[in-house]
């Protein structure tokens, strides 16, 4: 998979930014926005919150899936 379309998030544990997350699966927040939940592939879990925009890309382009 290429991992310049993946999504991008800060990893909360290991302090790394830029992770590529990957089993990512956008939601929708009971507000309207969008967020993405996943996993760095080392077992810590991840979220990021994505603007309309960039969470139908991400789902466009096959990297994440969509749970609303």
């Amino acid at each position: 998979m290429d991992t310049s379309k993946m999504i991008k998030a800060y990893c909360l544990k290991t302090k790394e930014k830029e992770v590529p997350m990957q089993d990512a699966v956008v939601s929708k927040t009971v507000k309207g926005g969008y967020i993405a939940k996943g996993h760095d592939g080392k077992g810590n879990k991840m979220t990021a919150i994505l603007s309309e925009a960039k969470a139908l890309q991400a789902i466009a382009d096959g990297v994440a899936k969509k749970d609303f």
